[in-house]
């Protein structure tokens, strides 16, 4: 175990995570969080641009908005030294945030999750981004494609989830940690065996979409964990951040992106379609 010393230095860094969202030393758990920290990285001088293929879809002096492909870590961490959304963003003037390894990052989506993500350029828009995480006030808007039929073209799904009580990698209704999470759905198009679904998260617990959809007995299409694994041809689960809405953290405009459904959830898409339509 490390020193004291070196547990606040971390957490000085932004380095500790819980639920998702960087937190300070002054934040209090309530049980059943998921708490992720990484070792302190090199600084940002240590980190070399990468060239890759990134869509910005809104840029102005103070904050982007990226659309992340499936595929790629959000920032670097152990096991992750390069290939990472940071590496190819460092040409676009990405700052701010205590941790010099992930200049700007202020939330994150998984790994094999695709879409939009705000990022600071400089420290006082990352502060101010951060309040806004905070206080849930960026509406992000996902597509899930789930196996199985809705039982009413919209609705809520109010349900505790935590660490599953028999793999603690996973989380789950079943838990002895239980944290309120509340998701909102409606029916974007209804298929024989699949429906497209827009889903909005009223707070943010680690897998909450693909935990609340499988326990309404609508497992999200190709997740190898929560849901259908390997369905319609998918290597990964169908989840796209497809909308960012949020009041500018400098100006109070309105901020309104919006990300297509990228080629492979696509292809997916339409292979749904066209095995159904001739069943």
């Amino acid at each position: 175990m490390g020193s004291r010393a070196a547990s606040e230095r971390l957490l000085d860094s932004g380095g500790v995570w819980v639920d998702g969202l960087a937190r300070s030393k002054s934040f209090r758990l309530s049980g059943g969080e998921v708490v992720e920290f990484e070792p302190l990285a090199p600084p940002t001088s240590g980190l070399t641009p990468e060239r890759m293929e990134l869509r910005v879809a809104y840029e102005d002096e103070h904050l982007l908005v990226v659309d992340k492909p499936a595929g790629v870590v959000v920032h670097p961490a152990p096991g992750h030294s390069s290939g990472t959304l940071v590496h190819g963003l460092l040409g676009h003037a990405v700052a701010g945030g205590q941790a010099p390894h992930r200049p700007g990052i202020v939330h994150r989506i998984d790994r094999d999750t695709s879409g939009l993500l705000v990022v600071a350029r400089s420290e006082e828009a990352h502060r101010r981004l951060q309040r806004l995480v905070r206080h849930r006030e960026i509406e992000r808007a996902y597509q899930a494609l789930v196996r199985g039929r809705p039982r009413s073209h919209r609705g809520k799904i109010e349900a505790p989830i935590g660490r599953d009580r028999a793999d603690p990698t996973r989380q789950s209704l079943d838990t002895a940690t239980p944290r309120s999470a509340v998701t909102h759905f409606e029916v974007a198009e209804l298929l024989a065996r699949h429906a497209l679904l827009t889903v909005r998260l009223e707070t943010g617990r680690t897998h909450q979409i693909r935990v609340h959809l499988r326990a309404i007995e609508l497992p999200v299409a190709g997740d190898p964990v929560y849901g259908v694994a390997g369905d319609l041809g998918l290597r990964r689960q169908f989840l796209h951040a497809a909308r960012l809405t949020f009041a500018h953290p400098f100006t109070g405009r309105p901020v309104d992106v919006s990300s297509a459904l990228p080629s492979d959830l696509a292809a997916a898409l339409q292979r749904a379609r066209e095995n159904e339509s001739s069943s």
